[in-house]
């Protein structure tokens, strides 16, 4: 469906306004799920049949106006998305999805400069500011002592874990988990004996609506004690751990943006196990510290954007091993807690700068402890 549409805009308030000089109405009915728009001009967007993902301009000058309008007051069953592109929306960087998902909604965005970027000057009364789009989550398989488990548990937005969910693939325990493709899950790697002598090299995919699939084999060098995290916003990395052998690992694996996880990647920095990993920078992730039998580490690993894994760094805070890490900030990570001898724990943290860089200990950070988990959570301050 197309047709000529007069170059006025929709205000919150319904009624007709005068468009800004030089705002032009696009000529065409926007129906696909893409669509690049340009400075100065008005688009209808129709999500009857389907979402819509619309790209911003990758450029854009201070003063430059988009406008984009529910054509079929269905966007509350059809989101769309904006895709900013590489420029900032309203302070934050595109690694954060933007949704507008109210019927009869009309966004009139305008470009501020580079630090505050698209910024809505209307939207119909609702405010949608970018939101992480990973906002649930599951704990999955483990150990009890005992047994090992095939267990999950579904975490709902607001933090609620629901009951048990028995058998989601071997059981297992001393895996790794991370996000890939945006909105899904992979869990990988481990042992399935109490006694650490059974290890693995497979793989569970979740998706996007918490159900894990079947397994799938031969992924990698089997290894338990392995370190897992997202990388470049839709892939993850699985990377280093403790093989059949029992010897430490310096190795990585890529999972790209559906699921599949590459062959071994060797010599990514000094082999260790029980280390911690961070997200940094938006779209980058760092590994750091860890153990090679009874020896710990103060030393670093970054992993860019497209997941190349770094040489060590060194000295990066007292030496330890058994720590946890999450990203904080958007674009910040920390690192936290741990052991240094495996009989005596730590009380600090070290953080992580938007360029990777580990700070100075920081100690009497709460109670001394090992073997702990971190999570990131909440987009606001």
């Amino acid at each position: 469906m197309s047709g000529t549409i007069g170059s006025n805009i929709l205000s919150h308030s319904g009624i007709i306004a005068e468009s800004a000089a030089g705002l032009s109405w696009s000529s065409t009915i926007v129906t696909g799920s893409t669509v690049t728009v340009e400075a100065g001009k008005g688009y209808w967007i129709n999500t009857t049949s389907n979402a819509c993902t619309i790209t911003l301009p990758s450029s854009a000058a201070a003063g430059d106006q988009i406008v984009i309008s529910d054509y079929a007051r269905t966007w509350g069953t059809n989101k769309i998305t904006l895709d900013s592109n590489g420029l900032n929306f309203q302070g934050q960087d595109d690694t954060y999805t933007v949704e507008y998902t109210t019927d009869g909604q009309s966004v009139n965005l305008i470009y501020s400069d580079s630090t505050k970027g698209w910024i809505p000057l209307e939207d119909d009364v609702v405010a949608d500011e970018p939101v992480a789009t990973l906002q649930k989550a599951a704990f999955a398989f483990g150990k009890n002592g005992s047994d090992v488990l095939s267990v999950k548990n579904l975490i709902s937005s607001s933090g609620v874990v629901a009951a048990d969910v028995n058998g989601v693939g071997t059981a297992r325990h001393a895996l790794a988990a991370a996000s890939y493709g945006g909105d899904k899950g992979v869990f990988a790697y481990g042992n399935g004996a109490t006694n650490n002598s059974s290890f693995l090299n497979t793989k569970n995919l979740m998706s996007n609506s918490g159900v894990i699939a079947a397994n799938v084999s031969g992924v990698g060098t089997a290894r338990f004690y392995v370190a897992a995290l997202g990388y470049g916003t839709d892939k993850a990395i699985f990377a280093y751990g403790e093989n059949s052998s029992n010897a430490t690992v310096g190795m990585s694996n890529l999972v790209n943006s559906s699921g599949v996880i590459g062959s071994d990647v060797t010599g990514v920095g000094t082999v260790r196990r029980y280390l911690g990993e961070a997200t940094y920078g938006g779209d980058k992730a760092i590994f750091g510290y860890g153990n090679t039998g009874n020896d710990p580490y103060s030393m670093s690993n970054k992993v860019s954007n497209v997941g190349v894994v770094a040489t060590d760094v060194s000295g990066v805070g007292t030496a330890r091993f058994f720590i946890s890490g999450a990203g904080i900030g958007g674009d910040k990570g920390i690192f936290g807690y741990g052991t240094e001898d495996n009989s005596g724990f730590v009380s600090m943290t070290n953080l992580v700068s938007n360029s990777g860089v580990i700070a100075a200990d920081v100690t009497g950070v709460g109670t001394e402890r090992r073997a702990g988990a971190m999570s990131s959570y909440s987009n606001s301050a």
